[in-house]
């Protein structure tokens, strides 16, 4: 048992991927990675306008170096990588998707790929790498009544 009281098994990389979420599941999936040791980043989508605003804001979360590109390509790259960030897992927990599926679909859909594939490729050594995307804002208790 962890920290926070469960252990959803963050720690397997064989289980790792993209995953969708309610924004209310967020923090708790955040003590979870920490309770596992892993390297938790928050990224909010609201905000970005275009694909170039959205990789400036993943480029500033995660501490992407200087010059790394700006593009898909040069993401995948980084993604691969994260030499700078050290750790034994990495969780990126995405709010905000909503609002940038219905500006930016393709942009999106793009990123969870790009995610995906990164997945994969750390799970090749055993490092776990999840990314929850937050679809839908959190809904107040009693308001779906």
């Amino acid at each position: 048992m962890s920290d926070s009281g469960f252990d959803i098994g963050l720690d397997d990389a064989s289980q790792a991927g993209v995953f969708e979420v309610d924004a209310a599941d967020l923090s708790a999936l955040a003590a979870a990675a920490r309770d596992a040791g892993l390297l938790v980043r928050r990224i909010e989508l609201d905000g970005c306008q275009d694909k170039q605003s959205l990789l400036m804001r993943l480029g500033a979360v995660l501490d992407l170096p200087p010059g790394w590109g700006r593009n898909w390509d040069a993401l995948m790259d980084a993604l691969r990588d994260l030499g700078w960030l050290p750790a034994p897992g990495y969780v990126l927990l995405f709010e905000g998707a909503g609002q940038l599926h219905g500006r930016l679909p393709h942009e999106l859909e793009t990123l969870v790929g790009i995610l995906q594939e990164a997945s994969a490729w750390w799970a090749g050594s055993d490092v776990p790498f999840w990314a929850f995307v937050a679809m839908r804002a959190s809904t107040p208790q009693g308001a779906d009544r």
